[in-house]
């Protein structure tokens, strides 16, 4: 066996850092936390490359004694507790003792601190963990602490670090979180020599939840308040309108301390049922109060998980208070009429599908480039219906092998004619810009070769009942329309043809540099479906235009859910994954079900289906149509035992 051996001093530090400081955000959280602490009421956070080459953090609070500050590098060393008791009431966001032991020991720090009732300031240095300077300085009252390469002694740890503007966002996002959690401190975040957060610190959460997501969210939110058991619940809860595709606006604080936690995740969630559609998250900033004792903020290295003594009460409470600011309010959205924009669309034929359309798919076919076929057996391939009769048969290839293909095509247009004559002729839409090779009479036989529904009417203001031949056929608008959407955008994607329309006025959006960075890290991607998307100065972008089979529905809401299901999926390099998945989001555009629309649009939306590669399913599998023959339906009503 090995001999066991007590590790050294720098190694432990090193394993203690690995559990405290993961990332730049990480050191920003620790420091911030200690500001709190340190009752200050105005906090600067500045960052150089995402705050791996330099981080700095300012306060205004009480400072730190001269003679207390080597002490306070030490691993376990604290003023927030003194025994294990303490664990168990322990109130202040720091507490373990490990933040500045762990910090130092993986970069390179500088910390200047003054005291109110000190006539100078402190400068100390340590790296690695090892002391360098110390030293008498002018400053005003506060601290500030400067961290300058971050891991720039475990290289293994720094390259498994994100690029600078996804680590900058993880710490744009912790600061909205200790914003909301204390609105009575002013907060300043600083990327790169750019402002990019500030709150007034004037104790209204309202105000700082504008400052942070904007008008948009700021004028959409419900005051959600409780008493009860003693816990008390505070703040604001987003109307549905405003939800997002993931959790990333779920804010709750448990004793001003910003955590995650299932019970308070599924209690906020259970209480937005039936208001919000499925897969969708709601706003939320709750300030929880619980008592101290019913609690352990023991139980992560990070402070992000807590652990409580009845998580059945703290569900039922939560609950209670979302559901009943939900209850109290006109939660009935204002909708702008607008003139709905007529559109034009083209249909993209395609040669064959399975069955029941084969048959009448195939002939469809004829008036493409495939009229130009000159053999029996290409003619006989493209039309695989009733057989032709054998002198026919005979007389054609007569005719093939002289090279006179006058009759060939005059006996396909009769063909056709005989078969389609006992079935109504509907009038279908048909683009004026299509350009067809045809050798025969074009307006005519275009009719003759779709196939040809009898629509009878609607059911429930959402599906058409229609019969051809001795079927009978029910279909979902719906899923038609989605489908039709979907195959054109796919289509228009693959072979580049996607359109913008402009907007006027833009639209103006505040994101964060999270969703700013995804924004930028898959603009390729937007920008090949048709949105042109522009920065507007600090967190604002301005939407400038959008994908054309999009323009008239909430553009909005539109790009928002685009940009929250690629942040959702994750890291996604493959394009064309993206694209497919923002495709199929064009369903938004869909005639909607007890949507009433007209026999003339019902028709368009018919031939259009038709024309799909796979008519029979929309994008997320659901049937587009069902249908019964005449002979199951005469079963049901005993005409055929």
């Amino acid at each position: 066996m090995p001999e066991i051996k007590v590790l050294d001093q720098y190694t432990i530090d090193n394993i203690a850092a690995g559990e405290v400081v993961e990332r730049p955000s990480s050191v920003v959280k620790e420091l911030v936390e200690n500001a709190i602490d340190a009752k200050a009421n105005a906090i600067t956070i500045e960052i150089k490359e995402g705050g791996i080459k330099f981080i700095r953090v300012t306060d205004n609070g009480i400072g730190i004694e001269k003679e207390q500050i080597p002490t306070a590098f030490l691993r376990h060393a604290t003023s927030k507790i003194r025994n294990v008791n303490d664990l168990l009431n322990v109130s202040s966001l720091g507490f373990r003792g490990e933040a500045l032991s762990s910090i130092a020991a993986v970069g390179q720090v500088e910390l200047i601190s003054k005291t109110a009732d000190s006539l100078s300031g402190t400068r100390y240095e340590i790296q690695g963990g090892k002391e360098t300077a110390m030293e008498e300085i002018g400053c005003p009252e506060g601290t500030t602490f400067i961290v300058r390469n971050l891991f720039y002694n475990v290289p293994a740890r720094r390259k498994f670090l994100k690029t600078a503007m996804t680590e900058a966002s993880y710490i744009e996002a912790m600061i909205r979180q200790l914003s909301m959690s204390h609105p009575e401190i002013s907060f300043k975040f600083v990327h790169n020599h750019q402002n990019k957060l500030a709150t007034p610190g004037n104790g209204n959460l309202k105000d700082v939840i504008y400052h942070i997501y904007g008008r948009d969210i700021a004028k959409n939110l419900l005051e959600c308040t409780s008493d009860t058991n003693n816990m008390t619940v505070r703040g604001y809860i987003g109307k549905p309108m405003i939800s997002r595709g993931n959790r990333g606006y779920e804010n709750y604080f448990v004793n001003g301390r910003y955590i995650k936690n299932a019970i308070i995740s599924r209690a906020i969630e259970d209480a937005y049922k039936t208001y919000n559609m499925v897969h969708k998250y709601p706003f939320t900033t709750l300030m929880i109060t619980v008592p101290q004792t019913s609690l352990d903020v023991n139980v992560h290295p990070t402070k992000m998980e807590v652990r409580f003594s009845d998580g059945e009460i703290l569900y039922r409470v939560i609950y209670d208070a979302v559901r009943q600011a939900l209850q109290q309010k006109n939660l009935i959205p204002n909708v702008k009429l607008e003139n709905q924009k007529m559109k034009k669309e083209s249909s993209v034929k395609k040669e064959s599908v399975p069955e029941p359309f084969e048959i009448l798919r195939r002939k469809q076919a004829i008036r493409t480039a495939h009229l130009g076929a000159q053999s029996k057996q290409e003619i006989d391939a493209l039309i695989p219906s009733k057989p032709i009769s054998a002198s026919r048969t005979k007389k054609a290839e007569e005719d093939t092998k002289q090279g006179e293909n006058h009759n060939i095509k005059n006996e396909i247009k009769e063909e056709i004619r005989t078969q389609m004559r006992s079935v109504e002729e509907i009038p279908l839409y048909q683009t004026s810009n299509e350009k067809q090779i045809s050798l025969i009479d074009e307006p005519e036989i275009k009719e003759q070769l779709k196939p040809k529904f009898t629509v009878i009417g609607q059911l429930f203001a959402t599906y058409w009942l229609m019969e051809m031949e001795d079927k009978f056929y029910i279909m979902d608008q719906h899923a038609a329309h989605e489908k039709v959407n979907y195959e054109k955008l796919i289509s228009s994607l693959k072979k580049k043809e996607i359109y913008s329309q402009q907007l006027a006025p833009p639209l103006i959006l505040s994101l964060s540099m999270k969703e700013a960075d995804t924004l930028k890290q898959y603009q390729a991607a937007f920008e090949r479906l048709g949105f042109v998307v522009e920065e507007f100065g600090g967190r604002e972008y301005c939407i400038r235009a959008v994908p054309a089979n999009l323009y008239g529905l909430e553009e909005q809401e539109v790009f928002i859910e685009l940009l929250d299901s690629v942040i959702e999926e994750g890291v996604m390099t493959d394009m064309d994954v993206i694209t497919d998945k923002i495709a199929s989001m064009s369903c938004k555009a869909a005639v909607k079900g007890n949507q009433r629309i007209s026999r003339l649009e019902v028709e368009h939306l018919l031939d259009d289906l038709m024309n799909c590669e796979n008519p029979y399913t929309c994008p997320h599998g659901r049937p587009t149509m069902i249908s019964m023959t005449k002979t199951e339906i005469e079963k049901k009503f005993k005409r055929i035992v």
